[in-house]
């Protein structure tokens, strides 16, 4: 079957070795993702992309198993002094996972932490803004949620996606994923009713853009592409 989605620009060039390099891109790690997940193609199922870089990945999902597509809003909450790395993760409906050992070796307050978490939140709800325009939200109760994002590395920012979704009342929440490091893989584990993972790399060193030969990070205006390609599958039933 083709890519759905063969226009994913060139981006970084990723120097690996071939143990760590299995994907080409997201649109091929979604492939591949929907390969996992063809028991899902019938039934009252609903895949969530966690945008930006979970989107190319589960719009190749959603396509595969005529299902609809919809987005969850999660950011994590950046360490102070380095916006790479995060302590926890918030979502859109004020869900917030906290990495608790990391909050008391960082001496973090509860006000700091609320505080950061609303900053999160306000660029959370910028983004869903956007993304409602084109897609409105779809009714969750009693359905089964499929979450895909392009990787898990520390498994925070789905573990709110998880969270969010039980407030939703899905009936499950599968995690589907292409590649997850040892530790989010055994706590993303925990907290979902199934998890899908194409490869654990149970190393010291992990980062999801190892896993990929051609990675670069989205914008606004690519998430909206793909939502827009694939609006016309969009379930007729809203929250």
């Amino acid at each position: 079957m083709p890519a759905l989605f063969p226009n994913e620009r060139e981006g970084k060039i990723m120097t690996t070795n071939d143990r760590q390099l299995i994907f080409k891109d997201r649109t091929d790690a979604g492939k591949r993702l929907a390969t996992a997940l063809s028991g899902y193609k019938h039934g009252e199922n609903i895949v969530f992309a966690i945008p930006r870089g979970g989107v190319p990945v589960a719009a190749e999902v959603a396509a595969a198993l005529k299902t609809t597509l919809d987005i969850i809003v999660v950011r994590k909450i950046p360490i102070p002094h380095n916006t790479e790395a995060g302590y926890g993760a918030v979502t859109e409906d004020g869900s917030l996972v906290l990495n608790e050992p990391m909050v008391k070796y960082l001496g973090l307050t509860m006000p700091e932490i609320t505080r950061q978490s609303e900053a999160v939140r306000n660029e959370i709800i910028r983004r869903n803004r956007l993304c409602r325009e084109i897609l409105p939200p779809s009714r969750v109760e009693g359905r089964t949620a499929i979450v895909i994002d392009d990787g898990l590395a520390s498994g925070y920012t789905m573990l709110a996606a998880i969270q969010s979704l039980r407030n939703r009342k899905a009936s499950e929440v599968v995690v589907a994923v292409p590649v997850a490091s040892g530790t989010a893989y055994d706590l993303v584990g925990s907290a979902a009713d199934k998890l899908i993972c194409l490869k654990v790399a149970r190393t010291d060193y992990f980062a999801v853009a190892s896993y990929y030969l051609n990675w670069y990070d989205l914008d606004d205006e690519e998430v909206l592409q793909y939502l827009k390609l694939l609006n016309p599958h969009h379930a007729d039933v809203k929250e």
